[in-house]
């Protein structure tokens, strides 16, 4: 019961970050859905880590997870206009 509920709660953020991601009003609007998603996804790996019970989606999400973080600077340096 829980992970049907944990996944439909993660489809649900996932459409509405894509909606922001599109819709966003700024730039750093983008980048905050972007960084959003990046967050969810790490979620679902580790939620499908602990549903198949194999660690290998586990180390994926935490190399996933240090390139989203990198991801996010560069972007936001981009966008603020790196001096």
């Amino acid at each position: 019961m829980m992970p049907l509920l944990f996944w439909g709660l993660l489809i649900i953020g996932l459409i509405s970050s894509v909606y922001r991601m599109l819709v966003g009003p700024s730039v750093f609007d983008r980048i905050l859905s972007l960084d959003t998603i990046n967050i969810m996804l790490i979620g679902a790996l580790i939620l499908l880590a602990h549903e198949l019970g194999q660690s290998m989606y586990l180390d994926i999400a935490l190399i996933f997870g240090v390139l989203a973080f990198l991801e996010t600077i560069v972007l936001s340096k981009y966008a603020g206009g790196a001096k």
